[in-house]
């Protein structure tokens, strides 16, 4: 009997150990690079142009973007859905999922986002070392803030614009680690970026030198939020806002719904083991600005064609593939953790 019971201890412990993070997930698919999109044209940016030869249907994945794609390589793709809720939603349910071996997984945020002219041009490719909130704050009409206010909206129970809020949501900024963002810079910098005529044309009537310049790859940072907003106020306040977060550390550039909601999920499945958070980047490539040139109001802004569309889910690809090719390629070299430059 005794035996037995030692026996039946050893099978639990067993049974323990093959459930617990720090081993290899039973049946799990090991993945070297997940990218994570946002919605369709994003996904098609890297469908057009890899080879995608399986499908994993992960429970809890938006019922529009209902599976993974893999290639043989080892990278996989999803499509989470637009906005916060079905960020955050799709995000942790492959984080947690048991079919996938995230353990050594580099997950590459990759989308389109609106940009600051005085900072960088339609078409460009931004690395972020700061995601921020742009959504988690009290906001009052402008037509009734304080006079003296340049902006409705302060931090959650700061007295006024300019004082720094306690940070008590844990998920108003977030910072990438330093040396997975140095390395996609160096990988990156050279790249030739898809531009057009269209785009040319459009950015040539901005007064700011940045925006009249050809796209780049360059390191600034991103305000996330539900709502779509635009116009020199606004932008104006992302600006303030990102800096007042970071305490001066950050640079607003672009602005899009989803990074902080992606970054909380992925923090979670990080904390439980399965996966490593300091193998977290943020790619945003610029399809539009996010405030008028001088001949426009802000609504013809926000409506306008400007051609940075087209540009922008190319450069998706033309950017975050150097980087996914790397990591494959390389794969000793970066199995274990974020080589050294």
């Amino acid at each position: 009997m005794r035996a037995i019971a030692w026996l039946l201890l050893l099978l639990i412990f067993i049974a323990g150990c093959a459930s617990s993070p720090s081993t290899h997930p039973s049946g799990a698919r090991p993945v070297k690079v997940l990218l994570i999109t946002m919605f369709r044209g994003e996904a098609e940016a890297w469908t057009s142009r890899m080879t995608f030869d399986d499908e994993i249907r992960v429970p809890g994945l938006s019922p529009d973007y209902p599976s993974l794609r893999c290639t043989r390589a080892g990278v996989c793709l999803m499509t989470t859905g637009m906005g916060h809720a079905n960020a955050a939603a799709s995000t942790m349910a492959v984080a947690m999922s048991p079919l996938l071996d995230l353990r050594s997984t580099y997950l590459l945020i990759n989308g389109i986002a609106s940009i600051d002219p005085n900072v960088g041009t339609i078409g460009s490719a931004t690395w972020a070392r700061f995601a921020v909130d742009y959504g988690i704050a009290h906001e009052i009409d402008a037509r009734e803030m304080p006079i003296g206010w340049k902006s409705g909206y302060l931090g959650i129970h700061a007295t006024d614009p300019k004082t720094k809020p306690a940070l008590e949501y844990r998920t108003e900024v977030f910072r990438l680690a330093e040396p997975l963002l140095q390395i996609a810079l160096d990988l990156t910098r050279n790249v030739v970026l898809a531009d057009n005529d269209t785009a040319k044309a459009y950015r040539a009537q901005y007064a700011q030198p940045a925006a009249k310049s050809p796209p780049t790859v360059l390191q600034c940072d991103t305000a996330s939020g539900d709502t779509y907003w635009h116009g020199r106020f606004l932008g104006q306040w992302a600006s303030e806002w990102v800096a007042l977060l970071t305490d001066g550390q950050g640079r607003y550039c672009t602005t899009q719904q989803e990074d902080n909601a992606t970054i909380e999920a992925l923090k979670r499945g990080a904390a439980t083991g399965r996966l490593d958070f300091a193998r977290v980047a943020v790619l945003r490539t610029a399809s539009n600005f996010d405030r008028p040139h001088p001949s426009q109001s802000a609504y013809d802004s926000l409506k306008a064609r400007s051609g940075g569309y087209p540009a922008s889910t190319a450069n998706l690809f033309n950017v975050g593939s150097i980087v996914v090719n790397d990591i494959v390629a390389r794969w000793e070299r970066w199995k274990d953790g974020v080589p050294s430059k």
